[in-house]
């Protein structure tokens, strides 16, 4: 009972009067989190469709996502594309975020709420209007194409993580630098930037995961020896019940999972922000 008369934080709530808080978070990442692991054991069953819970256990569709040159080639276009969205998206994000926090100009909130306008349109809306663009200029089933289009979707996301890490650091000390001789740029990569790379790393992870994660713009844009591994499943799941769906989202969540554990661990070993 000691527990429910504790402070919960600075302003003296305690445990019990946020019992509510707590039951109903619980029960929202019971409701998200439940549905994907009953996939993970989906993934181990030898019959040939989805079945809960499996009847017999195999690495059945393991060997046959392993075994496919369709799939490997769709898991290879999808992790070039998510590291290619991530090389471009975070230090574009970086730079707009930098320039955004330290200009006095009027208009640098209109271009960061403009910047960040991806993440409040529709995806099916930005597919269709990719889609009409690329064919208009030859993008379309094209590498590139997938990298700019999927850069657009993830670039806000690393433009909000940057943004919070600058309004929480010390800009003089930055300024400290360069009254000392530093140049703006060295000021940066010297002063600033280590003190923010953890947000930088987890804005990149973001990016890459938005890219390695997205369907509907590459079911617009993508095709061919392009296509991603997400359209791939899609596809599956639509035209006949594949069971290598299961074992490829069982891969998914392992991977994105270890990515965002590995950060945090990172980020906490560093003592970074």
């Amino acid at each position: 009972m000691n527990w429910f008369k504790k402070s919960a934080s600075e302003t003296q709530i305690t445990h019990g009067q946020r019992l509510w808080l707590y039951i109903t978070a619980s029960t929202i990442m019971f409701l998200l989190v439940v549905p994907t692991l009953i996939v993970i054991p989906m993934s181990f069953s030898a019959s040939q469709y989805l079945e809960f819970p499996p009847k017999d256990w195999s690495f059945r569709w393991y060997e046959s996502y392993f075994s496919s040159n369709a799939w490997m080639s769709a898991t290879a276009t999808s992790l070039k594309a998510g590291l290619f969205t991530m090389l471009v998206a975070t230090p574009i994000g970086v730079i707009a975020s930098y320039g955004l926090h330290v200009s006095s100009h009027r208009a640098a909130r209109l271009v960061y709420m403009l910047l960040i306008t991806p993440i409040m349109i529709p995806v099916i809306l930005i597919g269709i209007g990719s889609f009409y663009i690329y064919v208009q200029i030859g993008l379309v089933n094209t590498m590139f194409g997938l990298v700019v289009a999927h850069t657009i979707l993830a670039l806000p996301l690393v433009l909000i993580v940057v943004t919070s890490a600058f309004k929480s650091f010390d800009m003089g000390q930055e300024q400290a630098a360069r009254s000392l001789g530093a140049s703006r740029f060295t000021a940066f990569m010297t002063v600033t930037l280590p003190q923010i790379r953890f947000s930088v790393i987890t804005a990149a992870l973001l990016a890459f995961l938005t890219s390695f994660d997205e369907v509907i713009v590459a079911m617009f844009i993508s095709g061919g020896d392009n296509a991603t591994l997400t359209k791939n499943m899609f596809n599956a799941l639509r035209d006949q019940i594949d069971p290598t769906i299961a074992s490829i989202s069982t891969i998914m969540i392992i991977v994105s999972t270890t990515l965002v554990i590995i950060t945090q661990i990172f980020g906490k070993g560093k003592g970074v922000k």
